[in-house]
């Protein structure tokens, strides 16, 4: 079993989190590119729609990585991750050797994003990697509200489409890659080019490679949308793996 040592609960305390030993209770795959992991662990690591989790996936060293919670069964005393299968990385690894009865030191919740309770409408847009998050927050809209949600997968088939509840509406655009490189913002552009903005207050968050996200921020801004409508937060980075903390990096180059 492992033990949550003194620099996992410095961290967790800093971060006004709570660490926890999960288990690993299910894993199915949901595409060739999508591994569903549900893990039983203290529900306080759950956090809003939105947040995430960090998962120490190192092998005889801390090597964290951070996954957008998919769905919480409070009674269950469960969570449910969505992760990407469709590159390399220890993350990857660790979810493509898990099995049920594994144990794994967790912390959460994370992130600082959560849904506009102002919005009328709510733009999603990112990659594959962004789409638990997008899932759980378009189940959490209230009825009313509209959601738009802009998603680019290398193949349509790779993501389950997001189940809004009654009385949302839902418009889902899906680009596929072709192979267009992950800093190419050309997809998801295009996507977002055939939604239109709703009239009244609207919200948009953008997940995903830390170049697209920054190319979709100017393109919304472009198109009227206020700096503090805009949320956003880069998963990873082409090219460079994230850090041990789980973040990817975010410097300039030389």
């Amino acid at each position: 079993m492992p033990s949550i040592d003194d620099a996992t609960l410095t961290l967790a305390g800093r971060l006004q989190a709570t660490a926890a030993v999960a288990t690993v209770v299910a894993r199915e795959p949901l595409s060739d590119a999508l591994v569903e992991v549900t893990l039983a662990t203290d529900p306080r690591l759950v956090g809003a729609p939105g947040s995430d989790v960090m998962v120490d996936v190192g092998k005889g060293r801390t090597l964290r990585r951070r996954y957008s919670v998919r769905r919480a069964d409070p009674e269950a005393s469960t969570l449910t991750l969505w992760v990407g299968v469709d590159h390399e990385g220890p993350g990857v690894d660790w979810v493509r050797e898990v099995v049920p009865g594994d144990e794994v030191v967790t912390i959460g919740p994370r992130g600082k994003i959560a849904l506009d309770p102002a919005a009328s409408w709510h733009l999603f847009c990112g990659d594959l990697s962004a789409l638990a998050a997008f899932s759980r927050m378009v189940e959490a809209l209230g009825p009313g509200r509209d959601a738009l949600v802009a998603l680019e997968v290398d193949a349509l088939e790779d993501a389950p489409s997001p189940a809004p509840p009654a009385g949302v509406g839902l418009r889902l655009v899906l680009a596929e890659r072709s192979g267009r490189a992950p800093t190419d913002p050309e997809g998801l552009s295009r996507a977002l080019a055939t939604l239109e903005l709703p009239p009244g207050p609207g919200h948009a968050y953008l997940f995903g490679e830390f170049h697209v996200v920054r190319a979709l921020r100017a393109l919304l801004a472009d198109r009227g949308l206020d700096e503090a409508a805009i949320s956003h937060k880069a998963y990873w980075r082409a090219g460079r793996a994230n850090a041990d903390h789980g973040e990817p990096d975010k410097s300039e180059p030389a």
